[in-house]
């Protein structure tokens, strides 16, 4: 989609506009950029700010699709499975407890509910940057050097639209990226402002499996240095790399398709080879969800959460808060 279409769009009323403000998230290309991670960061800092955000998702992947909106989680908790959330809504309701978290194929419809039953207050879009039927205050671009000027529209490449649309973008988020080699890549891309991010792994948690479903610490229970790799997703290899620069090493790994639904043949296959070679597995977060419920319990399973550097710090950060800002002062000189 070019960005002249775009704006016909918009010119032409097509998009929708919640009453809150929308912050969009969302790539260029097909998996494996880590927008999710950045999705998370951001519902973090709202959380911390005192709003009340709602994460909305299509739920891709999900076994079952009931039609309306299902709310995966609230600000109570969790709300919903994994067969109706999908994997990603699931994971990104565990790993921000108190967002609310809604999947339907309608986004407009999902942020109403959040904002008339649930109270949101602010939206998240997840892999918002195609779902242009929405209206974004906030548009945010995730990519890495090089992987939209030197790639190539699907069914050739991995760019879901030509390069240009990405000067749509208000910022864009660079994965492995230092702030000036962000700087240089918004700039080729024609975004005015960018920003930085490393990956950074967090401590590995115990996936408590079977019927509990609850992933938590465990302190007196350390994995590795060696280790068995099993994911499920677009860049496993990078989920490799990442363990490594972490200090684990891999000695075993299993690698499955993104969003793979795990079988129980899947399962015994993996914990008896874990058992045989007497190594602690380790996965990623939104694997641990489709894993937990067919995992034995006499095989240590590890989650390992990812967090993110910035660069700089507060880049990104700042920008949402000047949106919120100037959101909360034109609501109230309407209310005056």
């Amino acid at each position: 989609m070019t960005r002249w279409r775009y704006r016909a769009l918009t010119a032409t009323g097509v998009q929708r506009r919640l009453h809150r403000p929308v912050i969009s998230i969302g790539n260029l290309s097909v998996g494996g950029t880590g927008k999710t991670p950045v999705v998370a960061e951001v519902a973090r800092w709202l959380l911390a700010d005192g709003h009340r955000p709602a994460i909305l998702s299509r739920g891709y992947g999900r076994r079952v699709a009931p039609p309306g909106v299902v709310v995966v989680a609230d600000a109570t908790g969790l709300q919903a499975g994994l067969d109706v959330s999908g994997d990603e809504p699931l994971m990104l309701a565990r790993a921000v407890p108190g967002a609310c978290v809604c999947v339907s194929d309608d986004r407009y419809l999902a942020g109403v509910l959040a904002e008339r039953t649930l109270g949101a207050t602010v939206h998240v879009l997840d892999d918002g940057f195609q779902h242009v039927q929405l209206w974004r205050d906030l548009d945010v671009l995730v990519t890495r050097v090089g992987e939209i000027p030197q790639g190539r529209v699907l069914p050739r490449g991995r760019l879901r639209e030509p390069r240009d649309a990405a000067a749509r973008a208000h910022i864009a988020v660079v994965m492995g990226a230092t702030a000036a080699e962000a700087r240089d890549e918004a700039w080729a891309l024609g975004i005015g402002e960018s920003c930085g991010a490393l990956r950074r792994l967090g401590y590995p948690e115990r996936v408590m499996t079977g019927e509990t479903s609850v992933v938590a610490h465990q302190a007196d229970t350390r994995p590795g240095p060696r280790v068995m790799a099993v994911a499920g997703i677009a860049n496993p290899d990078r989920f490799a790399g990442d363990l490594s620069a972490a200090g684990y090493e891999v000695a075993e790994h299993q690698w499955y398709a993104d969003h793979h639904r795990f079988t129980a043949h899947d399962v015994a296959a993996l914990a008896s080879r874990a058992a045989a070679v007497r190594l602690p597995v380790l996965t990623t977060d939104k694997d641990a969800v489709r894993l937990e419920q067919l995992w034995p319990a006499d095989v240590p399973l590890f989650r390992v959460p990812v967090h993110l550097d910035w660069t700089p710090s507060d880049g990104v950060r700042d920008r949402v808060r000047a949106l919120l800002a100037a959101s909360a002062e034109q609501e109230s000189a309407c209310a005056s």
